[in-house]
């Protein structure tokens, strides 16, 4: 027998042979659909049969993902330990021999307190970069006092000279931004490049010069560490410690002897004595 054709409403003509049929009492039905340009799927209700045929495979893979979350939930974390930092301090504390500590001791049992025990390593990788914002205050030439907001920028270096630092500062005034690279200092004022005053310039360098880092990476630097006599300052008993870099820069730090925390640094520049305080700690992110 030849295919059987049926017309639709449509201007085509339907081959009932190629259309979707099932099984019924052991009679074949075809089903009609009444879009020719669906015949290439199949019908919505050939469809549908398909997805209930599968309910009992998707019953049981919802079963057996039910299961799993519930043994992942059930599995006990693995416990954070818990750094105790007098404990991290006090045992590093107990290896300086206080009748002859040496300047390298107390740099070293400090990176362990600040730290927390990583050392050098752990150090290296917490400051790759910075970023540090405030506000500080200057004294101009008519003996007013301004107040401006700074952003500091710096990308580490393997030595404090090879750094680069950008400290982008806002006056009432005026907005400019000092720039170190490549062991040069440059001003950029409205996208324009001009060259700073030598004070100004002067006071950029030394903020790095004589800053912490300076203390931290006297090995990288190649500088020179000296332990000076102890002092008592305010019922607190500090090391003295002075760190000469390659240009002749000295800093003096005044480390805490309970807490080998630097708390305070001096410094001497065109015979006019600077003092830079440290307080206020705050452990943040271990």
């Amino acid at each position: 027998m030849g295919p059987r054709i049926v017309t639709s409403i449509f201007p085509v003509k339907i081959d009932i042979n190629s259309l979707p049929s099932r099984s019924v009492g052991g009679a074949y039905i075809a089903r009609l659909c009444y879009n020719p340009h669906l015949l290439v799927y199949r019908c919505v209700e050939e469809k549908l049969l398909v997805f209930l045929r599968s309910r009992t495979v998707l019953f049981f893979v919802l079963v057996t993902f039910a299961l799993a979350i519930s043994g992942f939930a059930q599995a006990e974390p693995t416990p954070t330990p818990v750094v105790n930092k007098a404990e991290v301090v006090s045992a590093a504390a107990a290896k300086v021999d206080p009748k002859a500590v040496t300047a390298e001791q107390v740099i070293e049992t400090s990176i362990i307190f600040y730290t927390l025990g990583g050392g050098r390593p752990l150090l290296n990788q917490i400051r790759k970069s910075t970023i540090e914002r405030g506000k500080s205050n200057f004294t101009n030439a008519e003996g007013k006092v301004e107040r401006a907001a700074y952003q500091r920028f710096t990308l580490r270096a393997d030595t404090l000279d090879k750094e680069k630092i950008r400290l982008d500062q806002e006056f009432p005034s005026a907005r400019y931004s000092l720039v170190l690279n490549d062991e040069k200092i440059f001003g950029i004022y409205n996208n324009t490049v001009f060259a700073p005053r030598e004070d100004a310039a002067k006071s950029f360098e030394n903020q790095s010069a004589h800053g912490l880092e300076a203390f931290f990476r006297y090995k990288e630097n190649g500088s020179t560490i000296d332990l000076g006599p102890r002092e008592k300052l305010m019922g607190v008993d500090y090391y003295l410690v002075d760190v000469t870099d390659k240009q002749d820069r000295k800093t003096r730090f005044y480390v805490s002897v309970k807490s080998f925390r630097v708390m305070m640094l001096t410094y001497e520049d065109a015979g006019v004595k600077y003092k830079r305080k440290f307080y206020d700690y705050n452990y943040a992110q271990g």
